[in-house]
């Protein structure tokens, strides 16, 4: 971890670089306006102070056009900014289609994380360098929030639903990884660190340590063992819905709502079967709730979306 002292912290990733040039034109600009007003005060004061020699005589009753101008050129400076920060927030919330995806828990007092070949890593995270690298994070038990400050990014991990987090990585080190949620007694000890490594070092890394399957092999193994191919398969006797290609998929549901499938609604569906019904089905299908735990979905989730690729879908066992 960089130890240089620099004015906003080490950057190391596209996103911080931007981030820091949004901060410094918000903080410049805003300072510039504050010392021209406060230079303005500072000099009435003592032009038109008591005794002074200035003319009092034929004082203006009113400057619509200062003051026009003194309120809308900051307003427009400032819509300015904001549209600029609005629009590098929504790129923040929209993967590259090509993005690595990494999972991630969180839980009293640890990440853990899993690669989809399987790799597995607990308060570290490994990723290659100038790549998108997209996280699909969830809670196990309370609010925790994942914040690299090198990446100046940071996300909230609520239990029941999955937060998207993505990132590229610019700057080849070790970084710091912590939770800026307080989540219970040992909060300040829920920390990590983040690697950035060169693509080729990282490829070696991933494919060291103990063989593990996949994340989309161990999802289809927990999409058997539990039944659910029982029914969302083409030869199921039990009226339900096919999943290959579902997410990203509009879903047309009971009440007549339209929603575009993805990893939350998918959760929702295995803990919460009867909450979001899909038109033209019956509301038969049990609940998992406490059968599988966030890992075991993510799984899932990874085996639904890889089901999706018909090149994919024929390498599952």
């Amino acid at each position: 971890m960089s130890d240089n002292f620099t004015l906003l912290g080490p950057s190391a990733s596209e996103a911080a670089g931007r981030s820091d040039i949004l901060y410094l034109a918000l903080v410049g600009f805003s300072t510039l306006i504050a010392g021209i007003f406060l230079g303005v005060i500072i000099w009435f004061c003592f032009r038109y102070r008591r005794n002074s020699p200035a003319d009092r005589s034929n004082a203006p009753s009113h400057g619509g056009g200062l003051e026009a101008a003194w309120t809308i050129a900051p307003l427009l400076v400032f819509l300015g900014l904001f549209a600029w920060a609005a629009k590098y927030y929504a790129e923040m919330y929209r993967p590259p289609a090509d993005a690595t995806p990494v999972f991630v828990v969180g839980r009293q007092w640890m990440w853990k994380i899993e690669h989809g070949n399987g790799r597995r890593e607990i308060n570290e995270l490994h990723v290659p360098i100038d790549t998108p690298v997209k996280l699909v994070m969830a809670s196990q038990d309370v609010i925790h929030s994942f914040f690299v400050p090198a990446f100046r990014q940071k996300q909230d991990v609520v239990p029941g639903r999955y937060s998207i987090l993505w990132f590229k990585a610019n700057k080849e080190g070790v970084y710091h990884l912590l939770c800026a949620e307080y989540c219970g007694t040992d909060h300040a000890s829920m920390i990590g660190r983040v690697m950035v490594m060169q693509p080729q070092d990282y490829a070696r890394w991933l494919e060291e340590g103990t063989s593990q399957p996949g994340m989309a092999q161990r999802g289809f193994t927990l999409f058997r063992e539990h039944g659910c191919a029982g029914c969302h398969s083409t030869g199921s006797t039990v009226h339900a819905p096919l999943l290959a290609g579902l997410l990203g998929r509009s879903v047309h549901l009971e009440d007549g709502s339209i929603l575009v499938a993805d990893e939350t609604y998918v959760h929702d569906s295995i803990v919460e079967p009867q909450k979001q019904m899909v038109a033209g089905y019956a509301p038969i299908m049990p609940s998992f709730k406490g059968q599988l735990s966030e890992e075991d979905i993510m799984a899932i989730i990874e085996y639904i979306r890889a089901s999706g690729d018909p090149h994919t879908e024929k390498q599952q066992p």
